[in-house]
């Protein structure tokens, strides 16, 4: 054993100690790490949760941890505690687990460092930020023991579950292709000037943690953050990921396609954003084929995937004697010539959040991996299927994929597009 694979065993081992051991009958300490928008739904569904209890919140701005401070009181009568650096979170023992809402760039470095602390995550998607980052955190999710759910929440959603189970078991016959489908309709984010200084109160220099340094802007906090290559990966790595596990799941958790290409761009609005509003993907696995599509713009449905506002998101699958749509409302499976419906099962009424945390707190018990519903390997491969798409659009060819390293085949400029450099002290 080397001294740097001895050094890092005994970190693991170390951080594996630290976990407090749950009986049947007690509640895991949570702590939310980003008290955004997500992450005050991860507030709601915690608080709705009997086995768990919110000990801790964690942001960058003082505003928004006072305001999920107050809800988690209004919710269940305690406050948490604040901290507004997740390491100084990572070192109260009183914290079993955290859940992390964080932008993109932060997932992987936050979920090393909680599972170095001994804490089991609860991660949102994507999974993680690049190939690269997820390499690493599921690395360092099996030394330390730590469980790492992924938010894929579909994993645990009755009747996208049916679906599979359906699909696998030949419902249409051999599948050729699996269509994964983000019509989410963006408005133009506009254009706004740099600061000198951020607002009273925001941690800038930790929100960028370890992407490049830049002055505060607007545009870059606050969701919008999603848009910019620096922090986000556009709308297939953001609603899109969803659609595009259940894409790979669909077709047997397959992994590495042979080669991807991905082109589209920015349509319609001349405005800051870096990521493409529209953006189609394929990926070729020899006798299957995994297609996606982005529209951001004003788009029509396909395939009956259900309505919200204007926004068309679900997935459709192909097989040698029909086809399946899925979505949010349920699936409809169409057999034959003549393409008639031959199977229909309706979605459960509830959110889906509650049911997939519930999944990570068992299996926080448990204390097996293969009891997640969305384990980081599963998240980390779903995520990875996107950051080619982003490679190849952002290179603008076709790249042929090394299914053994997890890189694309001599090119080392596109390659460069699956890791980042990384700004100190915030190193993966």
């Amino acid at each position: 054993m080397t001294a740097s694979s001895r050094r890092t065993f005994l970190a693991a081992t170390t951080a594996f100690s630290l976990g407090r051991v749950l009986g049947a009958n007690d509640k895991t300490n949570i702590a939310v790490i980003g008290v955004g928008g997500r992450g005050n739904d991860h507030i709601k569904a915690y608080a709705g949760l009997p086995n768990a209890r919110i000990a801790a919140l964690c942001d960058i701005d003082q505003a928004a941890l006072e305001v999920g401070i107050a809800r988690v009181k209004t919710l269940t009568g305690e406050a948490p505690k604040g901290y507004g650096d997740m390491r100084q979170l990572f070192a109260d023992k009183g914290v079993d687990a955290v859940s992390i809402t964080t932008p993109n760039h932060w997932h992987a470095l936050a979920t090393i460092w909680a599972c170095q602390a001994g804490k089991d995550v609860y991660c949102e998607k994507p999974a993680c930020y690049n190939v690269y980052e997820g390499e690493r955190m599921i690395e360092v999710a099996r030394q330390t023991g730590r469980m790492v759910q992924i938010g894929s929440q579909s994993r645990s959603v009755p009747h996208i579950i049916k679906a599979m189970e359906l699909l696998r078991d030949g419902a249409i016959g051999k599948l050729y292709m699996a269509k994964g489908l983000c019509f989410k309709r963006r408005a133009s984010i506009g254009h706004k000037d740099d600061r000198p200084t951020p607002p009273p109160g925001v941690n800038w220099d930790m929100f960028l943690g370890p992407a490049p340094k830049r002055a505060f802007n607007e545009l870059r906090f606050k969701y919008n953050w999603h848009w910019f290559w620096d922090t986000g990966n556009g709308d297939i790595g953001n609603q899109g990921v969803h659609q595009m596990d259940i894409a790979r799941w669909g077709l047997g958790d397959i992994k590495w396609p042979r080669n991807v290409v991905s082109t589209g761009g920015k349509y319609g609005y001349i405005d800051d954003q870096e990521t493409p509003n529209t953006q189609y993907a394929s990926f070729d696995y020899g006798d299957r084929e995994l297609t996606f599509e982005v529209r951001g713009i004003m788009s029509g449905t396909e395939g009956g995937i259900a309505k919200s506002g204007n926004n068309y998101v679900g997935n459709l699958f192909y097989g040698v004697d029909g086809w399946m749509s899925l979505d949010s409302d349920g699936f409809r499976i169409y057999k034959g010539e003549k393409s008639e419906l031959s199977m229909e099962g309706k979605a459960e009424k509830g959110a889906d959040t509650g049911p997939h945390m519930a999944n990570f707190l068992a299996a926080c018990r448990s204390r097996k991996y293969q009891d997640l519903n969305a384990d980081i390997a599963i998240g980390v491969m779903s995520a990875d299927l996107c950051h080619l798409a982003n490679a190849s659009y952002r290179a603008a060819k076709r790249l042929a994929v090394d299914a053994g390293k997890g890189r694309f085949i001599g090119d080392d400029a596109a390659n460069a597009f699956l890791t980042r450099k990384y700004r100190e002290p915030y190193v993966v």
